[in-house]
């Protein structure tokens, strides 16, 4: 008999029935996909108008955690985070309720709630003063202009403030200034309408869809004026 005619019945001997490879498939498919959700990427839709116009209501991105592994975040970065309490409502802050959901919520594929974007105006340090006489908004002195804003015409804000954004916390608003429940909503409040960085999800990379604005998520120069360049 040849080794090879030794070896098969072996060989057979070790295979799984097909139900059961299909459950390890599944299960290691899982796995990886929470590996990818906690270290890489995460998806997200865009619940609100908040954003407007860089994101539109239910655009689908893609948040990458890779930039922030040994980096802080930036000024100008389009971020996801944790409502760091009191942001949302509980009709904003619902999870699934059935264990399917759940465990599709688990690894991503089911829309999560909890979260809100925004973009960084300032970091720990700045001073972010709103507004000089054109409208516009300054971040340790230096004037902000904000092409990437819903409403050209109108202010930078119309909520004036004068904050030094703490130290490991940020100053975030939306680009939709007129209807966006920001840092400014949240200035009476205990946390004084900063967020922690540690709440920071990600940073948004890449729209998926639609298909017709499906693309890279650059962040704008606007803020080059504040790092000196």
């Amino acid at each position: 008999m040849t080794e090879k005619h030794r070896a098969s019945p072996a060989t057979k001997r070790r295979q799984l029935p097909v139900w059961q490879e299909s459950i390890l498939l599944v299960i290691t498919a899982m796995v990886m996909a929470v590996i990818v959700k906690t270290f890489f990427l995460q998806a997200f839709y865009i619940p609100s108008e908040s954003m407007e116009p860089t994101m539109l209501v239910n655009d689908k991105i893609l948040v990458q955690k890779v930039s922030y592994w040994a980096g802080d975040v930036k000024r100008g970065d389009v971020v996801v985070f944790d409502d760091p309490g009191g942001w949302l409502g509980a009709e904003d802050s619902r999870h699934a309720t059935n264990p399917l959901q759940r465990a599709l919520e688990t690894v991503g594929l089911f829309p999560t709630g909890g979260h809100l974007i925004k973009r960084v105006i300032g970091v720990g340090g700045d001073k972010v003063v709103c507004c000089t006489e054109k409208g516009k908004i300054t971040v340790n002195g230096k004037v902000l202009d904000e092409p990437y804003l819903l409403d050209q015409q109108a202010p930078a804000s119309d909520q004036a403030f004068n904050v030094v954004v703490p130290k490991g916390h940020l100053w975030v608003m939306g680009d939709n200034r007129g209807n966006s429940a920001d840092s400014r909503s949240h200035l009476g409040d205990p946390g004084g309408g900063f967020i922690a960085e540690k709440e920071v999800v990600g940073k948004a990379w890449l729209r998926v869809w639609p298909w017709s604005r499906a693309g890279i998520i650059h962040k704008p120069s606007t803020f080059e004026v504040v790092n000196g360049k």
